[in-house]
């Protein structure tokens, strides 16, 4: 019998044919503006990153991909640049073309929905990178013949390069056919480096969550790349993803240093759209009152220098 994953106090993210049919009602009364995208940066700096072997950056590609350059090492998250999810186009271009990339050394998963998992991209990877998956999608590796895969289940943590990766809880749930539903597990990556005493927390997908506040006890959280989107209607998706606010209120509990959005504005997966999660975003940071240091909203292939904004914001 196949294992079932599940969430933190049991909290099911199931809904009925009768929520669906409600959602999709709610849908159709409702006018989107699609022609309003979120940016790409105005010039990339990929010369620098496929040549970079010492410093530390982020830079976003788009929905939960990010390039991540630490210690010498290329890594990869949930890496999808498909042009198509289900039945719908990708509204924004990947922030790097997939062809660009330098050689990727280490590749995250955070679960297997096809938003997050595509191995139609990672076929497209060069280098021979070792994947970190949630445990229960092992399998789906090896069958298609990768060979250097590492399961974890939550709290197992690894070392490379002087790097420790660590993963933790998150609040969702995962299903790639019709029979393996919750067969493996969900969850996000800290990515910690001792020698500069810099860490940086992949959530993943989620929604709200009291994780939060056990992955804060755990670990000192520098940066943290944090989903807003996909997040209306709240009453079906707040079991799942987390809506602008809860990921600020989120952010205040893991007492991060910096707070980068993802997950928004590359696939229509729920009926907010790009733009009106950061609106949202700002709004609360604003009402809040917090310090707008501690917000980077990256443009779609945008990197962020992680020693120089360290010195930009300490001079």
């Amino acid at each position: 019998m196949r294992t079932r994953y599940e969430n933190l106090d049991g909290v099911s993210n199931k809904k009925t044919y009768k929520d669906m049919r409600r959602w999709m009602k709610e849908r159709r009364s409702k006018t989107k503006d699609l022609t309003r995208q979120i940016p790409h940066v105005a010039e990339k700096e990929m010369d620098k990153l496929f040549h970079n072997k010492t410093l530390a950056s982020i830079t976003w590609v788009g929905h939960s991909t990010f390039l991540i350059q630490m210690n010498g090492l290329h890594i990869l998250t949930d890496p999808v640049w498909a042009k198509r999810m289900g039945m719908q186009t990708r509204l924004t271009e990947p922030g790097i073309p997939i062809h660009e990339l330098p050689e990727i050394d280490v590749v995250f998963i955070s679960h297997g929905h096809y938003d997050h998992l595509d191995f139609s991209s990672i076929k497209k990877l060069k280098g021979a990178p070792i994947f970190y998956v949630p445990i229960g999608l092992k399998s789906a590796f090896t069958r298609r013949g990768y060979k250097n895969v590492v399961e974890a289940n939550w709290w197992d943590s690894f070392e490379s390069s002087g790097l420790r990766f660590t993963f933790v809880p998150a609040q969702h749930w995962t299903r790639r056919s019709l029979r393996d539903m919750n067969t493996s597990h969900w969850g996000g990556w800290i990515i910690e480096d001792s020698s500069t005493q810099k860490s940086i927390y992949f959530v993943g997908d989620t929604g709200y969550f009291r994780g939060f506040k056990e992955i804060a006890k755990k670990f000192d959280i520098d940066i943290v790349l944090m989903p807003i989107g996909a997040y209306e209607p709240e009453w079906f998706m707040a079991d799942s993803h987390i809506n602008p606010e809860d990921a600020i209120k989120a952010f205040k509990e893991l007492d991060g240093n910096l707070f980068i959005p993802m997950h928004y504005g590359a696939y229509r997966l729920a009926d907010d759209t790009g733009p009106e999660a950061l609106e949202r975003l700002y709004n609360e940071w604003k009402r809040l009152e917090l310090e707008e240091q501690k917000l980077k909203v990256l443009s779609l292939g945008e990197t962020l220098w992680i020693t120089q904004h360290d010195q930009e914001q300490n001079s």
